[in-house]
């Protein structure tokens, strides 16, 4: 449903909102987030045009919100680099439907809606602090202690 530059963008904003206000490289969102430097840097340059985040040059520079965790909504993330696409006129073009949707396209439209108003009231302050055993961000693999229990090891023959 999200593309993976939304996925890519949201990690890289939870990282800032975790390390604020301490700005951050590229390199370090990109170890931390497991996005690919590249990508990230294309995706870091969106945010930036569309002041959800900052960058500042220098030794003690990097990247970083412009706004504080409290205020910054998962919605103002989304669509700064992929708005959702809501349902206004039939998809399929059919003159006879006009702006009346059928059943099909009404209920996607409001499952839309209700993303688009759980994003809009949802911030990343929110996401930080909800109670759970885990951090924002996955960890990776290697440091799993049960990697080994999923991952099959070599025959000992």
């Amino acid at each position: 449903m999200f593309s993976q530059t939304v996925e890519y963008a949201l990690r890289a904003v939870v990282q800032l909102a975790y390390k604020s206000p301490e700005p951050c490289t590229t390199e370090q969102i990109a170890e931390a987030t497991m996005v690919p430097k590249a990508y990230l840097s294309k995706v870091l340059q969106v945010l930036s045009r569309a002041g959800i985040v900052n960058s500042q040059r220098g030794i003690r520079g990097g990247m970083s919100l412009n706004r504080s965790p409290e205020e910054l909504t998962i919605l103002d993330v989304v669509n700064s680099v992929d708005p959702i696409q809501r349902i206004h006129q039939c998809p399929l073009g059919l003159k006879s439907h006009g702006s009346l949707l059928c059943p099909l396209h009404r209920r996607m439209d409001e499952t839309l809606a209700s993303v688009e108003a759980t994003f809009a009231n949802t911030t990343l302050a929110e996401i930080l602090n909800e109670p759970s055993s885990s951090t924002p961000l996955c960890e990776r693999p290697s440091q799993n202690p049960f990697i080994n229990l999923i991952t099959p090891q070599p025959r000992k023959d």
